[in-house]
């Protein structure tokens, strides 16, 4: 008789688990469930904690490094983790894999990438990390496994997921008699600017002329230092001071709660999220489990993501830092959404939330990432 399984190891790279970051939040979910299912498992972020090992429900969280994407103590953080056992041991990473340059990662036995495609196709220097033979992608979109596997890439598909707080949550309506139309985009990055922000803010100011009701709640930070000047984008874009909110500037830094997040989905009546390029588009789902119907660009990730919205026109925008295509969403037709998601009349919509219901954590989990690691044990 053979010796039994044993649950592989997991090291994980990503952001902190703390972190109020799509992918901190992802890691979260993930990392509770292989607690649970009996998985010795350790975190090296890159973002989120910065001194010594801390600790997360009793998981050790290892410090990010001086490298901007912690390159430099990674291969460190592991040697550290694996000599602590002789069970099998699998590195999991949730980040670009473009930043993953520490050449010590090519003695790594087994690396599962749970990689963001976010272009038309698998870009240079991504499709290079994913053809390394220590390396299995993990795609967290239908569109990256399709884009893996035009470039005769194996890939397993891994969406994201989410918790049960994220659902219908009513409270008192902080803007009764408006049509709520929310984009809770980072501001991070200006060339190229991936949230294409001044066409969805234009496409409103145009929507907003004939539609003075409508109210556009910018969920991220108006000036950040390496982001877009939005105060300047709204006043060039002719939005009028009363059709505009932005979230608390102070409370967003802090990071707004998951059930905050929730009322506040939940008292939208569109989520305006039409992007040049997603590796799966986290609040699209988010809004539509709290019954929120979304608009989002046709390309890449983002039409798979629809139960109750629009995908909108959009032209090929080439990046060249990544040498790959992005897209640019087409103005009037993010303005056709708008007036269509209007003339719904908001408010709830079941059919989102019914959809959003495939990407539960639990299921996600027991159907796509327990059958992953049993090829580890």
């Amino acid at each position: 008789m053979g010796k039994p399984a044993r649950n592989p190891r997991v090291f994980w790279f990503s952001n902190s688990p703390e972190a109020p970051t799509g992918y901190g939040t992802q890691s979260a979910q993930v990392l509770r469930r292989l607690k649970k299912a009996g998985h010795d498992t350790a975190v090296h972020t890159n973002y989120g904690h910065y001194l010594g090992v801390g600790k997360w429900h009793g998981i050790p969280i290892y410090p990010a490094g001086h490298d901007l994407y912690s390159q430099d103590n990674i291969y460190g953080h592991w040697l550290d983790f694996t000599k602590q056992s002789d069970d099998p041991t699998v590195m999991v990473t949730l980040a670009d894999v473009w930043v993953l340059t520490n050449p010590n990662l090519s003695k790594v036995p087994n690396i599962l990438s749970w990689v963001p495609i976010d272009h038309m196709n698998v870009v240079p220097e991504v499709e290079a990390w994913l053809r390394k033979p220590n390396v299995t992608p993990v795609a967290m979109s239908k569109h990256g496994l399709e884009a893996c596997a035009r470039k005769d890439i194996e890939a397993v598909y891994v969406p994201h997921a989410l918790e049960k707080h994220w659902k219908p949550t009513p409270d008192e309506d902080p803007w009764p008699g408006r049509f709520v139309v929310t984009m809770p985009q980072a501001n991070k990055g200006v060339m190229p600017n991936r949230k294409q922000w001044g066409e969805n803010l234009m496409a409103f100011a145009v929507f907003a002329k004939n539609h003075p009701d409508a109210l556009l709640y910018l969920h991220t930070e108006a000036r950040p230092p390496h982001g877009i000047d939005l105060v300047s984008l709204v006043e060039s874009c002719g939005i009028d001071k009363s059709q505009v909110t932005f979230a608390d500037q102070y409370d967003h830094r802090m990071g707004v709660p998951d059930d905050v997040m929730a009322r506040i989905y939940t008292r939208t009546d569109v989520l305006l999220h039409a992007s040049a390029g997603e590796g799966f588009g986290l609040p699209v789902i988010e809004a539509q489990a709290c019954g929120t119907r979304v608009i989002v660009s046709n390309f890449s990730a983002q039409p798979e993501l629809v139960g109750d919205g629009v995908a909108v026109a959009v032209q090929p925008q080439w990046n060249p830092t990544q040498r790959g295509w992005f897209c640019t969403p087409q103005i009037a037709s993010i303005v056709e959404a708008l007036e269509a998601m209007y003339q719904t009349g908001g408010g709830h919509s079941q059919d989102a939330v019914d959809f959003a219901q495939q990407y539960s954590a639990d299921r996600v989990f027991a159907e796509c990432w327990v059958p992953l690691l049993e090829v580890f044990s």
